[in-house]
């Protein structure tokens, strides 16, 4: 009997794509005919006639194309989760909807998963993003994972194939600030890396700017270490050793050598400073009482519209 394997592909404003994904979908199925496929499609609240072209390819194929509509857009992360929820494969491999992720390494990724991996994962050789955005992400992993005991994956995106029991362990962690990547670490299994060549966009436009960028990583920071609580102590512990021993000195200064106390520099300088300090630290704080608040609510992660077209199938918990 067949093993079958699910392609997740999330979807945001990806009508020019289709054409291409398409294409590859076609060149899957000639090219690995020994396991049977599933193209799982998720459309994350696109305004674009991306929903249209997921209901012209389930009703052209049912057999290998299903789709998932989004009550609204919930952004990446929650896709990938509503797609987990959905797949019916044996393994699950996710991939970019506009194709930049190459198909030629699926043959390489089905060897290791038979072979006994759990998630075989892929790493970008090159990437066709720009000079500063590459550095910063080198950066953020490596302060990311001395930070934390968990062993973080270097160059790595959501790219890789997940067994069944992956995908299983993925679904049962409901939080709806959601950082995939870290997951994928946290929750284990055996892993095997494997190498290859980021594509060049062919339709559309990135939705990544820098800001959903920087809150992506923001949240993965705090997701999984309390570091930046750490560090806003240790910096209050500093900063009140140094105006302990500033206020000695100030003291012996005046009262042995005879010089005044300079008054309004001081004092703005000693404001300023611990101003910015109090200020930094409540920062933090909030963010991870925001998050708290946003977990403890207790709501669902997503809705659904409709899966394959029907409307009565019920979201997931």
């Amino acid at each position: 009997m067949k093993k079958r394997v699910s392609i997740l592909l999330p979807a945001y404003n990806e009508e020019a794509s289709f054409g291409l994904l398409e294409r590859s979908m076609e060149k899957v199925l000639e090219n690995n005919p020994n396991y049977e496929w599933e193209f799982l499609l998720v459309n994350d609240g696109s305004r674009d006639n991306t929903l249209q072209q997921m209901i012209r390819l389930h009703q052209m194929d049912p057999k290998h194309y299903s789709y998932v509509d989004l009550s609204r857009n919930y952004g990446k992360e929650v896709a990938m989760l509503a797609g987990f929820d959905f797949v019916t494969g044996d393994a699950t491999i996710i991939m970019d909807s506009d194709m930049q992720h190459p198909i030629d390494v699926i043959p390489e990724m089905l060897k290791w998963w038979e072979a006994g991996y759990d998630d075989v994962y892929a790493q970008r050789k090159t990437s066709k993003e720009t000079c500063f955005k590459r550095r910063s992400s080198q950066i953020y992993y490596r302060v990311l994972q001395s930070l934390t005991r968990i062993p973080i994956q270097k160059d790595t995106g959501d790219f890789r194939l997940l067994d069944r029991s992956c995908v299983e362990a993925l679904r049962k962690m409901r939080e709806s600030e959601r950082n995939t990547k870290g997951m994928y670490s946290w929750i284990g299994f055996k892993k095997k890396g494997i190498w290859y060549e980021q594509k060049e966009r062919m339709a559309g436009e990135t939705k990544w700017s820098f800001w959903s960028l920087l809150n992506l990583a923001v949240n993965g920071i705090m997701s999984y270490t309390v570091a930046p609580l750490r560090l806003a102590s240790i910096l209050g512990f500093v900063v009140s050793l140094m105006a302990f021993l500033y206020l000695v000195y100030i003291i012996i200064k005046t009262i042995v050598i005879g010089e005044p106390v300079q008054g309004f520099p001081t004092i703005m300088i000693t404001v300023l400073l611990l101003g910015g300090l109090i200020l930094l630290s409540l920062g933090i704080i909030g963010e991870y009482l925001g998050k708290i608040f946003n977990e403890t609510k207790g709501r669902p992660v997503y809705f659904i519209n409709s899966y394959n077209g029907e409307r009565k199938a019920e979201n997931k918990e």
